[in-house]
C-alpha cells in the first residue's frame, strides 16, 4: 500500500493559513469560533467528533451555512491505534456518514485522535478517499489550557504561506484557545494573510 502522509503545511507563494479546530462541535465555543471568522469573512476547518454532532445538529448547520469545512475526527475520539480493524472501521464510518447527512456533502479530510495512526488508519483514509490532516503548531499545547500568551507565541512560530494550526473548540474550557485565536487572526490580517478551508489549501497546492 502506498504511504498516506500527514499534511502540516502546503508550498504555496500566496499568504494563506489554514486554521483548524477539533473536538466539536460545542454550544459555547463552536459558536465564538463562527462569530470571529465571520467578522472577517474567513474560512477554517472544523474536525468534528459524531457524538458531538448527534448532540447539537444545530451548530452544525451553522457552520455549514456560514461556508466552513468539517472534517472526520471519529465519533468518540477515540484512540484508533488501539483498536482493531472493524472497531476502527466504525469510528470513522458512522462519522462519514454523519457528515454526508447533514450537511449534504462528503467530507474529504481526516485527522486522527491525539495525531495517532498506523497502516489499520492509513488504510481507512484509503478506503474513505480521506486526506490526512496534521498541523505545525502542536508544541501550542492549547488543549492543556497552558495560557493565552503560551498558545500565541508557539503558533506565532509556525506561521508561514500555507500553515496548518491546529486548536480545539470541544471538551471543557476553550477560553483560552477563544482569544488565542482572537489576537492571532487580529495580527495574521495585518500581515496579510487570508483564512481559508483545509480543502482550498490544498487546491493552492496544485494550482500555483
Amino acid at each position: 500500500m502506498s504511504r498516506l502522509e500527514m499534511i502540516e503545511h502546503v508550498e504555496t507563494p500566496r499568504k494563506v493559513v489554514a486554521i483548524t479546530f477539533d473536538d466539536g462541535p460545542n454550544p459555547v465555543y463552536t459558536l465564538k469560533v463562527l462569530d470571529i471568522f465571520e467578522k472577517i469573512a474567513g474560512k477554517v476547518t472544523f474536525f468534528m467528533i459524531g457524538r458531538h454532532m448527534e448532540e447539537h445538529p444545530e451548530i452544525v448547520e451553522a457552520v455549514k451555512l456560514q461556508g466552513h469545512e468539517i472534517g472526520n475526527h471519529t465519533y468518540s475520539h477515540a484512540r484508533l491505534t488501539s483498536l482493531d480493524e472493524d472497531d476502527c472501521l466504525q469510528e470513522m464510518e458512522r462519522t462519514d456518514a454523519m457528515i454526508a447527512a447533514m450537511t449534504g456533502r462528503k467530507a474529504v479530510i481526516f485527522r486522527p485522535p491525539y495525531l495517532d495512526y498506523n497502516e489499520t488508519v492509513i488504510s481507512m483514509c484509503h478506503h474513505f478517499g480521506y486526506k490526512m490532516i496534521g498541523a505545525l503548531n502542536t508544541d501550542a499545547l492549547d488543549w492543556e489550557q497552558p495560557g493565552v500568551d503560551y498558545i500565541v507565541q508557539k503558533t506565532r512560530n509556525h506561521i508561514k504561506n500555507g500553515s496548518i494550526l491546529l486548536f480545539h473548540d470541544g471538551f471543557g474550557d476553550r477560553s483560552q484557545t477563544i482569544q488565542a485565536v482572537k489576537i492571532l487572526v487580529s495580527e495574521l490580517r495585518l500581515q496579510g494573510y487570508e483564512f481559508v478551508t483545509i480543502s482550498e489549501l490544498l487546491q493552492l497546492q496544485t494550482m500555483d
